[in-house]
């Protein structure tokens, strides 16, 4: 129990979240490095015994993993002392992600599953999946059947969501019953429809009515971009736990921030721009430890602009670090940083990474005119973002 009274999320006995805080997965950046970055953050904020957050992996295709297709295999990789391993898997086909979670069984690779209808980006939706999938609900249904059965109690199994494809087409309530009947540990609800992708504002009143409607655990994620509107959100909502996406970008140490709200302690963490460049520099290591230097470096690009966000800090400089190829060449730049700037607090609360809206969702032919189908599209296994 956290000094505020907030149980930890005990989903087996080898997993458990204590604050109650998962590190969502999103494609590209949720890898072993940035899982290893958060933990060492936060690992220093929390009181003794306590386990830390849940960092899942990224997003991992059923098919590729049933195959061992080599890149999917590198992603899966975890640390030697990170606990609870956890994978997010994606699949739309209900043989192929049990055999998916029946190989993670067998062969120990991970401690926890978690699946993803939660994904809105065309790529996937347009072939049925991600947050377009609990529509065809007795396929969802298949699904998170499958799952359960092939963990065989070996591990656990969890559900992350949306609220609907759209405004006309809301699916959480129903879905989140179905996947509670099947046996999972506990349902992450994101407070978006995919129409709305990552705009406008996250309606935590339906992950609120999640929680009156389901026995077991309900997680909110959306719009937590500050320790403090985690905490907001479990006054609100009930939630036994949140789920931190964007949130995170460029701000690791937002779960040092976290650590300490669900210890009752105001502390909370600003970094001067001299603390920032240490974590990217920590950041880009770990990712040449990871993927050799050239690859790792390059992966790290990506991050500088959330990493620098309100600080002034000149455009070609800017374009420099973000075209670094070696820690020496990153390094160079770095040198180049006022340093000493303090955090712009301009930026606390505002959103960060993507933020479009307002679009609509591809999903295949006829794929809303028949809920109680189980048919599997052709094709549909992919690669992309966990949403």
């Amino acid at each position: 129990m956290t000094a505020l009274g907030i149980a930890p999320l005990r989903l087996a006995e080898r997993v458990v979240a204590d604050p109650p805080v998962v590190l969502a997965p999103m494609a590209g950046i949720t890898n072993t490095a940035f899982r290893r970055l958060c933990r060492e953050i936060m690992s220093p904020q929390l009181p003794p015994g306590a386990a830390g957050g849940l960092f899942v992996s990224e997003m991992i295709t059923s098919r590729a993993l049933v195959e061992r297709n080599a890149k999917t295999m590198r992603l899966i990789r975890f640390e030697a002392d990170e606990t609870p391993r956890s994978i997010q898997l994606y699949g739309v086909d209900p043989r192929v992600v049990g055999d998916a979670v029946r190989m993670i069984v067998d062969d120990d690779l991970a401690d926890h599953v978690d699946l993803n209808f939660g994904c809105p980006v065309p790529k996937v939706t347009r072939k049925g999946g991600g947050s377009a999938l609990p529509w065809r609900i007795e396929l969802f249904t298949d699904i998170v059947d499958a799952a359960v059965r092939a963990a065989r109690g070996a591990v656990p199994v969890t559900v992350k969501m949306r609220v609907g494809i759209d405004d006309d087409h809301i699916t959480y309530r129903e879905a989140g019953l179905r996947a509670q009947d099947a046996g999972v540990a506990h349902v992450a609800l994101h407070g978006r429809t995919a129409q709305q992708f990552y705009g406008g504002q996250a309606d935590w009143s339906r992950i609120a009515d999640l929680v009156d409607a389901l026995d077991v655990p309900v997680l909110g994620n959306g719009d937590i971009w500050e320790a403090d509107d985690a905490l907001r959100m479990v006054r609100e909502t009930g939630c036994a736990g949140v789920v931190v996406g964007r949130g995170c970008l460029g701000r690791p140490w937002l779960f040092a921030d976290l650590a300490a709200a669900f210890g009752g302690r105001p502390e909370r963490t600003r970094p001067s721009l001299r603390a920032v460049a240490t974590t990217m520099r920590r950041h880009a290591q770990l990712l040449a430890d990871w993927l050799g230097e050239q690859h790792g470096v390059t992966d790290f690009r990506k991050h500088v602009a959330w990493y620098l966000k309100g600080f002034a800090v000149g455009g070609e400089l800017r374009r420099g670090m973000a075209m670094s190829s070696s820690l020496a060449e990153l390094d160079d730049h770095m040198a180049q940083l006022d340093l000493d700037q303090p955090f712009p607090q301009a930026v606390l609360g505002q959103p960060r990474g993507r933020t479009t809206g307002g679009r609509a969702v591809t999903l295949p032919y006829g794929w809303l005119d028949d809920r109680a189908s189980r048919a599997v599209p052709a094709g549909a296994e992919t690669e992309h973002s966990g949403g």
